[in-house]
């Protein structure tokens, strides 16, 4: 139901941009999110978008270098990454929410992408 891509290897300051389609059913009116998850850390909150992309929201250490966007119609989402650092490198996985609002809690989101992997080299 979610296919995320666009991860890979990247040295440090440079940039990326991960695409994430929902089936038709499963995002069309919900907001959507990214995740990350570093080895032997917990996945953790990247940022969200409202379900018509009028609201984002972003954790605190991406904010400023990454942007998410949406195109309605396709029921894609996107997560520019830019200025990457090698601390960004993890497992990103998209998710649908719930809700049709943006929210940085994981249990709120319903559906999860299978990840992609982002490595940034220094």
């Amino acid at each position: 139901q979610l296919q995320a891509s666009g991860g890979g290897l990247v040295q440090a300051g440079g940039s990326l941009r991960l695409s994430c389609t929902a089936s038709r059913r499963t995002g069309s009116n919900n907001a959507m999110g990214w995740f990350r998850q570093a080895p032997g850390k917990e996945r953790e909150f990247v940022g969200s978008i409202s379900w018509n992309g009028g609201s984002t929201i972003y954790a605190d250490n991406v904010r400023g270098r990454f942007t998410i966007s949406r195109e309605y119609a396709k029921s894609t989402v996107y997560l520019q990454m830019n200025s990457l650092k090698p601390e960004d490198t993890a497992v990103y996985y998209c998710a649908v929410s719930r809700s049709s609002f943006s929210g940085r809690d994981l249990a709120s989101y319903a559906y999860w992408g299978q990840g992609t992997q982002v490595t940034v080299s220094s």
